[in-house]
């Protein structure tokens, strides 16, 4: 297969990552706002029919009440959608998908296939999809999968309208064996990040519901886990990420001495790389020592996850310096 093949390969499964990922997100929210209201009006269902199992031997003699019985059960036999099985089925599909889409793209180019916003925000969606469906299968979270899916097509979508580049060459920087360690590091540091943001701002919105006596009203809210659960899940995402983020700085460091013959420069990359650093570290030293939770931390976790936004969007296209060839 050639090297235009593989790039035209790369293309399609990006479309078809993008279908499988939306066919998710349907499925997911769907889920989200039906699933568990479904499940507990079956549970319902169960409860009110031992009640009535002692006047079965009654209703058998009525007629009536048998035909209303046979078309009851007929009713319960029939299938229904499991919104559940459909959305991991296709995040699982799509996921596969999104990496045949990086591995075709860095086969057709010969090289990592993260040299350009393109490549680089494909690579962090996929971070952002992988740490979701690790944190649903260890911590029972699919309650995120809306919200991630979600993120994870606006990014696509973002980079395939606005930042698409046709596969090619890098700069001579970029051509070093760190790319795959120091970048790797970023994009999986930053995917965590992003679920680690999702729950966070669910955690504001359900402890505003829980401190109204609304939580259990009815709506998305109410179907997903208690505010204590939600902020737990985030700093537990955190201190993964966390540790990555500081790698990939420190590599950062290293291949910097070796490309431009310094460590540190306060370059613009740099120094919101590092900004971001500090916000997290304080995030993380605030709810060890200083005893910080809910919605204290729960802001500062965010201001650190705007300052990693800032440092990918508004960094590469509001200033300039040595990473304006991301």
């Amino acid at each position: 297969m050639s090297d235009a093949d593989l790039a035209n390969l790369s293309d399609k499964l990006m479309l078809t990552t993008v279908v499988m990922y939306v066919v998710a997100l349907a499925a997911y929210a769907v889920d989200l706002g039906f699933g568990r209201r479904r499940a507990a009006a079956e549970a319902r269902e169960k409860s009110e029919a031992k009640v009535l199992v002692g006047a079965a031997g009654a209703a058998a003699d009525d007629p009536a009440t048998a035909e209303a019985g046979d078309e009851a059960a007929d009713e319960g036999e029939r299938p229904q959608v499991d919104w559940v099985r459909l959305a991991v089925f296709m995040s699982v599909l799509g996921w596969a998908a999104h990496l045949g889409v990086m591995v075709s793209r860095g086969l057709a180019a010969s090289r990592w296939p993260w040299g350009n916003m393109y490549e680089f925000l494909t690579a962090i969606a996929f971070a952002a999809v992988t740490a979701f469906l690790v944190v649903m299968y260890r911590y029972k979270a699919r309650f995120l999968g809306a919200f991630v899916m979600l993120a994870a097509v606006i990014a696509l979508g973002v980079a395939n309208i606005w930042l698409y580049d046709s596969v090619g060459p890098v700069t001579p920087a970029l051509n070093s064996y760190w790319i795959a360690i120091h970048v790797s590091a970023a994009i999986v540091a930053t995917g965590a990040f992003t679920v680690a943001g999702a729950a966070t701002i669910l955690y504001l919105l359900k402890a505003r519901a829980e401190s109204r006596g609304t939580a259990a009203d009815g709506g998305v809210l109410a179907r997903i886990p208690s505010a204590e659960s939600l902020d737990r899940l985030a700093m537990r995402v955190t201190m993964f990420a966390f540790p990555i983020w500081t790698a990939a700085i420190v590599m950062g460091a290293i291949w910097a001495d070796q490309a431009w013959g310094r460590y540190w420069g306060w370059d613009p990359k740099e120094v919101w790389s590092f900004v971001t650093w500090i916000i997290y570290a304080a995030y993380l030293h605030a709810r060890a020592t200083a005893g910080w939770k809910g919605r204290k931390a729960a802001v500062l976790s965010l201001i650190a996850f705007a300052a990693l936004m800032f440092n990918f969007f508004g960094v590469n296209y509001m200033f300039s310096g040595l990473h304006s060839y991301a």
